[in-house]
């Protein structure tokens, strides 16, 4: 196919009409990249677990083990940059003089990637007059550990990977008031955000419990997709 052919099908697979298509792009390459509409997160679930799926009810040992600490959730956390902060033990409704034997300890598991859009096959004229719609979209467990259990947030980035040119954060309160454990949505569409984007950065955190055994809140599904609408300034 010749250059012209290949920017046609972009095109037209993509209903880019009216959208900056400069000649000298490597049309091949980006269809081929296939920039649009595609999840460009890497690792997307490292629990192996589906949203279309109830999350697994929590394994309980006839015994406790009362093993030591432990802060991370079981996963293969590959394309993901994770840290953890351990809460210090909450003290404030234990009375003067009481003794307790065991207090939860909670702790943030935190994941986070910064996705580059031109390396993934976006081009600065899209990105910049176009502005094609950024969803973004992530699953959490229902885990009921405490009311703030899930917390993201994301940032549209300059070419510095430093200046944010928009952002959105999330941080529910939690309902524990009678039993649920469901997966939960989260979502997100960035529109109408200026000139320079060209990273995505998604970080979110979600709150384990240490008590005797370990609670874990996991995550699936997690997205940064880029779609083929205008949006406008």
């Amino acid at each position: 196919m010749s250059a012209a052919e290949w920017k046609k099908k972009c095109e037209t697979e993509w209903s880019l009409q009216g959208a900056p298509m400069p000649d000298k792009l490597d049309w091949k390459s980006v269809y081929e990249a296939k920039p649009l509409g595609r999840n460009l997160l890497k690792n997307p679930s490292p629990h192996g677990l589906s949203k279309d799926t109830p999350p697994p009810e929590p394994e309980l040992p006839d015994v406790p083990t009362n093993g030591p600490p432990r802060f991370q959730p079981d996963g293969d956390f590959t394309g993901w940059i994770t840290s953890t902060e351990v809460l210090p033990y909450d003290t404030s409704s234990i009375p003067p003089g009481a003794v307790v034997c065991n207090l939860p300890q909670y702790s943030w598991f935190s994941m986070e990637q910064v996705v580059d859009l031109k390396e993934e096959g976006l081009w600065e004229e899209l990105l910049d007059e176009f502005q094609p719609k950024i969803v973004i979209q992530d699953w959490y467990e229902e885990s009921q550990l405490h009311e703030s259990i899930y917390q993201l947030h994301v940032k549209l980035l300059g070419a510095d990977k430093s200046t944010v040119i928009s952002e959105h954060s999330v941080n529910p309160t939690e309902d524990n008031s009678t039993y649920s454990h469901t997966w939960k949505e989260v979502s997100h569409v960035f529109s109408g955000y200026g000139q320079g984007v060209r990273y995505v950065h998604f970080v979110h955190r979600l709150k384990n419990k240490f008590l005797m055994e370990f609670y874990p809140t996991l995550f699936t599904g997690s997205s940064v997709i880029v779609r083929p609408t205008k949006t406008s300034s």
